[in-house]
């Protein structure tokens, strides 16, 4: 990789770190990760939730979604999870926006 883009780079992920929207996250993670075996717990979910939305059909998808939200239920009504979650969404869709600001802006196809 070229040296001036790797610094530019290294720069903005420097600048991600420092946003609102990442801080939030970095901080609602750590609370998730004090209790004990909670942000194991959090990640069976999320890994779940990514595979019914990435691996297989769409036709039943939303059945299985509201499958897996009953399943876990109990865990999504703890507050420490419930902020980890929102917070982690608003940052992925942050990083979606950039990324399609990204590819937008150098006209990849």
């Amino acid at each position: 990789m070229d040296g001036h883009i790797r610094n530019t780079a290294m720069t903005f992920a420097r600048e991600v770190r420092r946003s609102e929207v990442y801080q939030e996250y970095a901080q609602q993670l750590a609370k998730v990760k004090s209790e004990p075996g909670l942000y194991e717990k959090v990640n069976e979910f999320r890994k779940k939730n990514f595979d019914i939305q990435n691996n297989g059909s769409s036709e039943n998808m939303m059945e299985r979604l509201e499958e897996l939200d009953k399943e876990y239920s109990w865990l999504r009504e703890n507050a420490l999870v419930e902020d980890f979650l929102q917070a982690e969404l608003a940052f992925c869709r942050m990083m979606q926006e950039i990324d399609a600001l990204i590819v937008r802006e150098l006209d990849f196809q």
